[in-house]
């Protein structure tokens, strides 16, 4: 990817980037445990596909702890929160509030 795509795709100097990455330490019946496993070795901490160095691109908003790549794409699993919700663990991301917040950040940055 660096040596390949990032040369071929060079950043747009009228655009202004902003990435955030993520975190995650898999339960047993995680889907990402075999995935976070193999990024965290190669590239370390990861979200179950993306490990936080590879999403790094222009200014770096930080990291999310605790948020899984479906969480991310708001893919939540409302089954499992709920069963969840019934044990007192309570959800620690909301990706439409998460989405807002950046919408309001670009809006104050005037773009």
């Amino acid at each position: 990817m660096i040596e390949t795509f990032n040369p071929a795709t060079p950043d747009d100097p009228t655009v202004r980037y902003f990435s955030y990455g993520a975190t995650l330490s898999p339960h047993f019946t995680s889907v990402f445990r075999s995935s976070h496993r193999v990024i965290d070795r190669v590239e370390g901490a990861n979200d179950g596909l993306v490990s936080v160095e590879s999403s790094r691109w222009g200014k770096y908003q930080g990291t999310l702890d605790d948020v899984s790549h479906l969480d991310l794409i708001n893919w939540t699993n409302r089954w499992r929160w709920y069963l969840w919700g019934l044990t007192g663990y309570e959800r620690n991301f909301n990706a439409i509030a998460f989405y807002l917040h950046i919408t309001d950040m670009l809006a104050k940055e005037g773009l």
